[in-house]
């Protein structure tokens, strides 16, 4: 992570602008804590990937909160239906708009804009590079880690795309972050215990979902005993083990998959408003 933090900062100097993606579903948990650091004073798009898989009302709220000047814009794409993807071109081109017109005053020719893409493992960086591209030019895969080393890529006539590493903090100092990473499968769910995190991710849904935890196992929860609804998942999707037990270790597993691919329909685990400090104090168990 160390080599990747200084790759960064050199690529800093080679491009007009930063693409920093992060999950919409997390939109801050998913952002590295130095970025800005990093990034400095580069104009900046925040391009909230998976869209297609996040509460659109809450992703709209940080599209609207993002979009706080002529160097910082925030656009939401949908990588697997390309829904957005024009938004991050033409995003790029309007937080560079000083910068290119101060160099036409200059006499020097307009050229495509340089943007270095960065974020933390498993945000979908990949995914949108090659989508830009037309091309499948970087590897993907639902793990994290995937990209190993920078490499150019061009994105048409407008765009030019430096692809890196993606950064992720040595220790998670705040444990909800870490939570919330672990439900959205950024991080691997084995570096916590599965059955703990899905019990969390429960009595979130219970607050702020619990619709969808009906929809999908016709379940109805008042936010209090999890482990009984890990146990009626596991009934209804036949996770039994020998002597009838419910397998609830393998039910967690089931419900967060499920979780992570949209089987329960879209979903934000952060929310820019008042009612993020209740399910804060509930992770908390406060």
């Amino acid at each position: 992570m160390a080599k990747a933090r200084r790759e960064v900062v050199e690529s800093l100097k080679l491009v007009d602008v930063v693409l920093e993606v992060v999950d919409a579903r997390l939109p801050e948990s998913s952002r590295n804590p130095m970025m800005a650091e990093l990034t400095q004073s580069k104009p900046r798009v925040m391009v909230l990937a998976k869209a297609d898989l996040a509460d659109p009302a809450v992703t709209a709220k940080y599209v609207r909160l993002w979009s706080a000047g002529s160097t910082l814009q925030a656009v939401a794409v949908d990588v697997l239906r390309g829904a957005g993807l024009s938004q991050v071109t033409r995003a790029a081109q309007q937080v560079t708009e000083e910068k290119f017109a101060k160099l036409a005053r200059k006499g020097i020719r307009r050229r495509a804009v340089r943007a270095v893409v960065i974020g933390i493992p498993n945000t979908g960086k990949s995914s949108l590079i090659n989508r830009l591209a037309g091309r499948n030019v970087v590897r993907t895969g639902d793990r994290p880690g995937v990209t190993r080393q920078q490499q150019w890529i061009r994105a048409g006539g407008a765009l030019e795309l430096l692809d890196t590493p993606g950064i992720l903090w040595p220790k998670f100092e705040d444990p909800n972050v870490a939570l919330k990473l672990a439900w959205s499968g950024a991080i691997k769910s084995t570096l916590l215990q599965s059955d703990e995190i899905a019990v969390k991710l429960l009595q979130w849904l219970s607050l702020f979902y619990p619709e969808r935890l009906q929809e999908r196992y016709g379940i109805v929860t008042d936010g209090g005993d999890q482990d009984g609804v890990l146990a009626q998942i596991a009934r209804r999707r036949g996770a039994i083990r020998q002597g009838g037990e419910p397998d609830v270790d393998l039910a967690a597993d089931f419900f967060l998959r499920d979780v992570q691919t949209g089987m329960l329909g879209p979903l934000s685990f952060d929310r820019p408003d008042d009612h993020e400090n209740a399910g804060i104090e509930l992770l908390r168990g406060e």
